[in-house]
């Protein structure tokens, strides 16, 4: 950006130090960080107090997307004020470059306040209102966002499209910026190699430039980051130490809390506890005088780590239940938020309450699961199933096309032998090799329904070591609540068992009937429950075919509800009956768990730890069902899904 030398007349001269100067109604403007670095901490403060006094909108615009831009390393909400103060007059001004600059900030500030898609919207606007050399910014900024969801490949396009622009324009700024970014990719990937290589490249681009700045700032956290991770601890501390040097000097309020809270950490792989200890309350500070939670939330997880290394475990979990209710039910960084309770479940775990840490590391799974390729297994597991499908699909498509064109060939051969004898020999041998090219793809139809099956077949053995090995860890667990827990976890495994037995026992690889699989699972828990001369199951349905994708949820459904009428709707060996029933009605599938036991007490307090609730609640929305309780006469449970999920 050029420096604006632009002459504004006002009543008395005003004569203020470092970046901006008036002198005889001349104001002399210099951008920070761009054209200087010559000031200290009060440097907003400053700009602020001139901003009265300039009226030259040029100047204005200026003065306010640099307020705006660098009040977020402070205080985000003054910082976005600002900036739509600066919108404002840029709109007020028609200036179109001007009000798409304010947009990058904007999209900036949002960022931060975790405003991911509002960021990403009024960035991608901005983008047309700005010539090329300027969208580097820009495109940093969607990197962030891509990032801050997890998705880092499409984060790592964006760093090398900065990267191009920057080389393009000979911006050395742009450059350091993408090779920053990138080094901070590979380090989330761990990759720390090469993360260090491109750190190392940023911070010398920085130096040529001669401009200590935010990013410049950043850049030393994140170089020491990859030190760390290369388990160079001693070199990474010089690191840290000039970031929050250059942190202070300006006011980056959260590059600090970052720094400091990586400076926890490496205190705390040298054993040096008070160091890491006053760290993680620095990490705080900056983080509560930032106000913003998921950097408070951070630093109470960094603090809790401190004293549960230590063994002061009171402490650790008052540290981390502060977290996690700073966190709240929004909070939505499921990475950091795991952590939390893994260290939480390690911190009840050394003070004794074996009950509270078995709850926190459960949901230190779930959530661990939900980032670190569980749902990403899933969904390869399914495409691999549907490619599987589809390859099968096609290889039966061409076989009935190729038994089509032959039945063609083998009737235009008989009427064209007798019209035509002088190529009977021809067609003869064109027939031969089609009947020849049939009987081998036929074959391999034959080979490959078998392999299918076969694949079956091993996944429900492997299921059942599952299931055999729970029940061999069962029996040794004394503590009933616990055996429960495995018995219905084996429960489980079985259900999903016998889908895999149906597929390879029956003739259609692609569907389960029901009913049969429901009189057998039922068979199965009632004889784990050894209620067989109590209970009796009635399944009331015709036969029915589902496909995989809703045979297992709706037989984890019905496991789940079975286990639950065993356990608690006839007590104190009562006799009784489960019915189930599934019926088909257009688009439209109805299931029924009924039990003519005890019922649910409204006044009653619920029993067991609900996760089987909590299990049966999770299928019936991945299923995009309603699910109806009745508690007039016994316990009714009514279930409505579509036999195609909506897209």
């Amino acid at each position: 950006m050029k420096r604006f030398f632009l002459l504004v007349f006002v009543l008395f001269q005003v004569q203020l130090q470092a970046q901006v100067v008036s002198k005889g109604g001349r104001v002399d403007y210099s951008v920070v960080f761009v054209q200087t670095d010559d000031f200290g901490a009060d440097y907003l403060e400053k700009i602020e107090q001139a901003l009265p006094s300039v009226k030259e909108p040029e100047i204005r615009l200026q003065m306010l997307w640099d307020l705006g831009y660098y009040y977020h390393t402070r205080n985000l909400r003054k910082s976005l004020s600002l900036i739509n103060q600066g919108l404002e007059e840029a709109r007020n001004a028609k200036s179109e470059l001007w009000e798409g600059r304010m947009q990058v900030a904007q999209g900036a500030v949002l960022l931060r306040m975790e405003q991911l898609d509002q960021a990403e919207e009024v960035l991608k606007s901005a983008l047309e209102k700005l010539p090329e050399s300027e969208t580097w910014l820009l495109l940093t900024n969607l990197g962030y966002v891509q990032e801050r969801r997890g998705e880092l490949g499409k984060a790592f396009e964006f760093a090398t499209q900065t990267l191009q622009l920057g080389e393009k324009y000979s911006d050395k700024k742009a450059m350091a910026m993408a090779y920053s970014d990138i080094s901070n990719l590979f380090w989330k990937q761990g990759k720390p190699e090469q993360g260090l290589e491109y750190g190392l490249k940023s911070l010398a681009l920085f130096e040529e430039r001669r401009i200590k700045d935010l990013d410049f700032d950043f850049t030393l956290h994140v170089t020491g980051n990859n030190l760390v991770a290369l388990g160079r601890n001693e070199e990474a501390l010089p690191y840290f130490q000039r970031s929050t040097q250059m942190g202070k000097q300006y006011g980056f309020y959260n590059n600090l809390s970052d720094t400091y809270i990586a400076l926890t950490d490496l205190y705390l792989a040298l054993e040096d506890f008070e160091n890491a200890e006053t760290s993680g309350k620095e990490a705080l500070k900056y983080a509560e005088l930032l106000q913003n939670e998921f950097m408070v939330v951070r630093s109470l997880l960094s603090l809790g780590k401190v004293k549960k290394q230590q063994g002061f475990y009171s402490d650790a979990i008052n540290y981390l239940n502060r977290s996690i209710r700073t966190a709240k039910e929004d909070f939505g960084d499921r990475y950091f938020l795991s952590l939390i309770y893994k260290e939480l479940a390690e911190a009840y775990e050394g003070g004794g309450e074996i009950s509270n840490s078995y709850q926190a590391f459960k949901r230190y799974h779930e959530l661990d699961q939900s980032v670190f390729n569980a749902e990403a297994d899933q969904r390869i597991a399914q495409l691999q199933t549907e490619m599987d499908v589809a390859q099968k699909e096609g290889i039966i498509s061409l076989q009935e096309e190729s038994l089509k064109r032959q039945n063609i060939i083998q009737g235009f051969t008989l009427l064209v032998t007798t019209l035509m004898v002088f190529f009977l020999f021809f067609l003869y041998r064109v027939f031969v090799k089609r009947k020849k090219y049939s009987q081998l793809l036929e074959k391999q139809n034959l080979e490959k329904e078998f392999l299918l099956k076969e694949i079956h077949h091993r996944v429900k053995n492997n299921l059942e070591t599952i299931s055999s090995l729970l029940a061999l860890q069962t029996a040794q667990i004394e503590n009933e609540e616990l055996q429960d827990i495995m018995i219905e976890s084996q429960n489980r495994v079985q259900s999903m068992g016998m889908i895999h037995q149906n597929l390879y026992q029956g003739e259609n690889l692609a569907a389960i009937e029901m009913k049969n699989y429901f009189k057998n699972l039922g068979s199965y828990i009632i004889d784990s429950f050894d209620a067989s001369d109590r209970i009796s199951l009635d399944v009331n349905m015709d036969s029915l075919e589902l496909d995989v994708d809703r045979a297992i949820p709706i037989g984890l459904i019905v496991n789940e509800l079975i286990t639950n009428s065993l356990k608690y709707a006839f007590p104190e060996g009562r006799e009784g009956e489960i019915l189930i029933s599934l019926k088909k009605d257009q688009d439209q599938l109805y299931l029924k768990v009924a039990d003519d036991g005890a019922g649910i007490k409204k006044d009653k307090p619920a029993q067991g730890t609900g996760f089987g609730s909590q299990l049966v609640a999770l299928l019936t929305r991945q299923l995009d069902g309603k699910m109806t309780l009745s508690t007039q006469k016994g316990t009714e449970v009514y279930f409505e899904f579509k036999t195609q999920k909506a897209a």
